[in-house]
């Protein structure tokens, strides 16, 4: 998968991930995507309901060691 941008949001609370993914997001151009790691327990809820609200596809996502990983492509 090509990654276009990392954004690491580990050791943030809610709703932080979710700004800083916004923020990140609106650098990137339509189609790339965005690598978000989160040690919020939230994002797994918050980060999917923002990017679907948002007009974005959430690719894959995977938890290990108490870290969530996203990739979000940009609508």
């Amino acid at each position: 998968m090509n990654v276009n941008k990392v954004l690491d949001a580990k050791g943030l609370a809610c709703p932080m991930p979710v700004v800083k993914a916004k923020k990140a997001m609106d650098e990137l151009t339509s189609g790339q995507v965005l690598e978000v790691q989160t040690t919020d327990k939230g994002s797994k809820n918050d980060l999917p309901a923002w990017a679907n609200a948002s007009g974005h596809t959430i690719i894959d996502m995977k938890e290990e060691n108490g870290v969530f990983t996203f990739w979000i492509q940009k609508g």
